[in-house]
């Protein structure tokens, strides 16, 4: 194995930057065996090889796959588990993406073509894209303890890492993590927008749900961190598998996953 130089390495702020990750990220990358620096510097930074790049690279091509980080870590360490094999996997993602666009494209020819009612029934079902005014969205939910809930939410939950937010006292004023592809925010009650946490008013008005690889896996992950189960894992008649859970502060969470397609 080649040594990593000062020369070829990379710090750990500008990897994060290049990434578009938190350092936060990183950290709990390294904190949980998926992905560390080569070695750290005299100073103590932490330094990122060509290697540790390239595991970063596959990383991030699983989690765009909807890989959980478990799997990804179990997938990488495995030495049958290559780079080309992950380029394989998110070219065929893209593929599969531009599939979709080439199949919108034929029917909207179609539709311009003879602006029959059948045409535009079949544009209907083909597309994929989302009305371009609108380009994210994010969840926030309202905590009293924003620190707690944080810390709950990736403990109990297996949410992604993600980042706190801390005023000039100390106090955490907004929080993120990951949902699998989906971003949560966390905001702190304010009289001034009306905002108050389940646990404040005593009910909760609203609900998160959120896909897992595995219900009844996760389901006994959350009994066994101390999680407050609502229902146990049962299949639903709309077609999900799934089980309910409150959070600290009285959050409703399902955690679910697809049985079966949807009748044609």
């Amino acid at each position: 194995m080649t040594a990593t130089t000062d020369t070829d390495a990379v710090q750990i702020g500008a990897l994060a930057a290049a990434t578009g990750l938190t350092v936060r990220t990183l950290h709990h990358y390294e904190s949980i065996g998926l992905i560390g620096p080569a070695r750290r510097s005299a100073s103590g930074y932490r330094l990122y090889g060509p290697t540790d790049i390239e595991r970063l690279y596959r990383v991030r091509a699983l989690r765009q796959l909807g890989l959980p980080l478990d799997e990804i870590r179990r997938a990488l360490d495995d030495p049958a588990t290559d780079l080309a094999a992950t380029l394989g996997a998110q070219l065929a993602a893209v593929d599969g993406l531009l599939g979709d666009l080439h199949r919108q494209r034929r029917a909207l020819q179609a539709v311009r073509s003879s602006m029959s009612t059948h045409d535009l029934i079949r544009l209907l079902e083909v597309m994929t894209m989302p009305d371009g005014t609108i380009e994210k969205h994010i969840s926030i939910l309202v905590y009293a303890d924003l620190e707690a809930a944080f810390n709950h939410l990736i403990d109990v939950f297996g949410l992604g890492p993600g980042e706190l937010t801390f005023d000039d006292n100390g106090h955490a004023v907004h929080g993120e993590l990951e949902a699998g592809n989906a971003v949560v925010w966390l905001h702190p009650e304010s009289a001034e927008f009306a905002l108050a946490s389940p646990r404040t008013v005593g009910t909760s008005t609203a609900m998160m749900a959120v896909m897992v690889d595995d219900v009844d896996a996760h389901h006994q992950r959350t009994i066994e961190r101390g999680g407050t189960v609502v229902y146990p894992p049962v299949d639903q008649p709309y077609g999900y598998r799934e089980y309910g859970a409150r959070d600290p502060e009285g959050g409703l969470w399902s955690f679910m996953r697809l049985l079966r397609k949807p009748d044609a």
